[in-house]
């Protein structure tokens, strides 16, 4: 009987652990759509449209909104990502110049290049990334995040996608 007593208490407390662990994803959830219901995706440049032709290269949606055009000068768009979005690892080549430019703009997000730790990023941050630099960047966990994106200019550029963002490696981003 005493026995049977120690069960019932086990089955009852890891009842209500987990009953209590689904109650703080709720309130963590629930803060996180309070926190982000006054923040406009995309911010002063707005959130343009799905990034649908390069999805298959992001965990998340994201969103693209190019301010100029790339046949007339250096091209920039705004890219937004929804909380938790990032794009995979990644490298833009080129023979001479190249790399690519992120100017935060809303929200907060991160910044990796292989072999470092992962850079917080929030409004007015500046990246630089040279040429044959393996990286990715997206939105923290809670937070929208924005950035403009600008090519830089070089010879013979392209990128190269490469692998997901590890989920646990992103989860543990503090």
């Amino acid at each position: 009987m005493e026995s049977l007593k120690k069960r019932l208490s086990c089955i009852i407390h890891t009842k209500q652990y987990y009953d209590d662990i689904i109650k703080i994803k709720i309130f963590k959830e629930e803060n996180i759509m309070e926190n982000n219901k006054n923040q406009t995706p995309g911010g002063m440049f707005g959130l343009g449209e799905e990034n649908s032709a390069f999805a298959q290269y992001f965990i998340g949606k994201s969103y693209l909104k190019p301010l100029t055009d790339p046949q007339k000068t250096v091209f920039i768009a705004n890219v937004t990502f929804e909380p938790g979005c990032r794009n995979n690892w990644h490298i833009h080549h080129a023979d001479k110049g190249g790399g690519q430019l992120l100017i935060c703009v809303d929200g907060k997000g991160w910044y990796q290049e292989e072999g470092k730790e992962a850079v917080s990023l929030s409004p007015g941050d500046v990246i630089t990334i040279p040429a044959e630099v393996k990286h990715w960047h997206g939105a923290q966990s809670d937070s929208w995040f924005s950035h403009l994106a600008v090519e830089c200019p070089g010879e013979n550029t392209s990128n190269e996608w490469l692998e997901p963002v590890d989920d646990e490696a992103y989860g543990k981003l503090k």
